[in-house]
């Protein structure tokens, strides 16, 4: 029940106990004025009945004395009996007046008729005193028939007096006992108003209000100090407490709520936050093979749950290679052909579990039951690799995180394509196209950078040139010149390794800066490339193209020479080779001691 409800119920009641106790009060106020009229009544009546018997009394007595003294003074007193009749009459009167009992009328009448009975007697014998008569007077008064007479009206004065006395007692007790019952009632009333009253304060103010007011108080300040763990009051009733129970429970349950998407939004804006480095340290990768760290440092911190692989196509877009693993992934395999992702054959995202009712990855080990995500990486409408997740077997975090996965998928693919595309160019601006070497743009940024860095290290430059040339483009074709050159190209390398860098000069030149080698070493490199290439039999489809040799001149800055005149006398120290007979080495030693000097040949 409500509490307005308890608390009009309770101001109702309360009301009408009042209005009762009220009631009982006047009740027992008109009950003792009924009491208060009885008894004044009874007092009456004594009063009428006492002067009934005195005057009764009285008269008698003033005519003996006068019979028996003959003094006029008793004369006048019995004389004065006229009055006391009117007296009598006044009382009797008085007496009818008030409501009597027919059994109190009756006497009342019997008194009249033993009055006037009495009168009679008193006044005859006055009467004969006063004739002369005083035996017979004296007679008169004190004979049996006066005693009679005086006795009668005495008893029937206290006849009456008992009626009356008896009558007035019961009316008093009467009166009494109602004023008492009245109010008995009207306390006890006043009594269970109060204890109403006091019971609706108790029940009300301190079980239905204070002490759920006390307890939602502390939870409130919980509450407003963001304490959602706090637990509210399980109170079923159906009143104003309950309906702020109710309300502090929606506030309770809305805070959860709000402090759920809180923490989603909050995790949302990390994960977000994590994939933007992740873009921008993508964005500064210079080499592909930096993308794969990166990838995983970050896909761990983003995806703590989930394993996975960055795998990147080959160059023939025919298989996929792992470049970089995260967590810890036991379905697929690190490198396998791109027909076996059936991600890859649609061009769209491919889930594989055993919550999907698809077909799974032919890459994936089969006795696995974690869900796996293959998401292909394209951009400029080429496919260049592949991003693949792993997850719990119900899937549930790899479809949480499926959103983000595809947008990493797609600024990733958009960064490998960049790295890919960006290292064709480098190798078009800096490598000669037909022999895979370095050509001269890069040659001429080598030398410069010798010059800038003025070291006292040592450092050499081998110019490089095929011999007789023409003559293979002349006769087996401009097909099998290119394919010379490429050969002799292959060849240096090998020789050279890491001691130096090999350039395409221009033509059938070519050039290799080495760093930190002395004289020996130079010479012993370039005899060593010399003697590689002319060992070196050369098939052009199927068809032996003969003995290739070259002529190669040697520069060093072993003897303090600036690195701004390699170029110079290598080339210089070529055409002396050259016009040596060609097939030999010619170093320039600033020195003197080896310049101009066929090294071999």
């Amino acid at each position: 029940m409500r509490i307005s409800t308890i608390t009009n119920w309770a101001y109702g009641i309360t009301v009408a106990l009042t209005l009762l106790s009220g009631g009982a009060f006047i009740i027992a106020a008109q009950s003792a004025d009924r009491e208060r009229d009885a008894a004044e009544a009874a007092w009456k009546l004594d009063d009428v009945v006492e002067r009934l018997e005195r005057a009764a009394e009285q008269t008698t007595e003033d005519a003996r004395l006068y019979v028996m003294k003959g003094e006029e003074r008793f004369l006048r007193a019995f004389q004065a009996a006229d009055a006391e009749e009117r007296t009598r009459e006044q009382t009797v009167k008085q007496l009818k007046a008030v409501k009597l009992t027919a059994q109190e009328i009756a006497a009342l009448r019997e008194i009249e008729t033993d009055a006037e009975l009495l009168d009679a007697l008193e006044e005859q014998a006055v009467k004969d005193f006063e004739g002369g008569e005083a035996d017979k007077a004296r007679a008169a008064l004190f004979s049996p028939e006066h005693e009679d007479a005086q006795t009668g009206l005495l008893a029937s004065v206290a006849h009456f007096a008992d009626l009356v006395a008896t009558r007035t007692q019961d009316e008093l007790r009467e009166a009494k006992a109602k004023a008492d019952l009245w109010g008995a009632i009207a306390k006890s009333l006043l009594v269970l108003t109060a204890l109403v009253f006091l019971s609706v304060l108790y029940f009300v103010l301190k079980r239905r209000v204070a002490r759920p007011l006390l307890q939602m108080s502390g939870i409130v300040q919980r509450l407003a100090k963001q304490d959602y763990d706090v637990e509210v009051l399980t109170d079923a009733r159906r009143d104003e407490i309950g309906d702020m129970n109710e309300a502090i429970q929606v506030f309770r349950d809305n805070g959860l709520e709000r402090e759920r998407l809180d923490a989603e939004r909050r995790k949302d804006q990390h994960i977000k936050d994590l994939i933007l480095q992740l873009m921008h340290r993508l964005q500064a990768c210079h080499e592909e093979a930096e993308l794969g760290p990166v990838v995983s440092l970050y896909a761990s911190q983003i995806f703590p749950r989930l394993g996975g692989h960055l795998l990147v196509m080959n160059d023939g877009r025919n298989a996929l290679t792992t470049t970089s693993t995260w967590g810890a992934p036991v379905r697929s395999t690190q490198e396998f052909p791109s027909v076996q992702c059936w991600g890859l054959r649609r061009g769209r995202p491919h889930l594989s579990g055993d919550r999907h009712d698809d077909v799974a990855c032919q890459h994936l080990d089969e006795s696995g039951h974690e869900e796996s995500l293959c998401i292909p990486l394209a951009a400029h409408g080429d496919t260049v690799g592949m991003l693949y997740f792993e997850g719990e077997r119900d899937g549930a975090e790899l479809i949480e995180a499926r959103v983000y996965i595809e947008l990493i998928a797609e600024n990733l693919a958009l960064a490998i394509a960049n790295l890919q595309l960006r290292d064709r160019l480098t190798n078009l601006a800096v490598k000669d196209p037909l022999t895979g070497l370095l050509n001269r743009r890069s040659l001429d940024e080598n030398l410069n950078r010798l010059r800038r860095e003025d070291t006292d290290l040592p450092a050499a430059l081998m110019m490089i040139d095929i011999d007789h040339f023409k003559h293979f483009n002349d006769e087996f074709g401009h097909d099998a010149g290119d394919f010379v050159m490429r050969q002799v190209a292959a060849i240096m390398t090998d020789v050279v390794g890491r001691a130096g860098i090999v350039h395409r000069f221009g033509g059938e030149e070519f050039a290799v800066i080495m760093r930190s080698v002395d004289k020996d070493a130079t010479s012993n490199l370039a005899e060593a490339i010399r003697r590689a290439i002319e060992k070196a039999p050369i098939n052009y489809l199927g068809r032996p193209l003969g003995t290739v040799t070259v002529s190669i001149g040697l520069a060093s800055t072993a003897d303090g020479e600036p690195p701004a005149t390699l170029m110079l006398r290598a080339d210089a120290a070529l055409l002396r080779a050259k016009s040596r007979g060609r097939n030999a080495t010619v170093a320039d030693w600033a020195d003197g001691s080896g310049s101009g000097r066929l090294l071999a040949g």
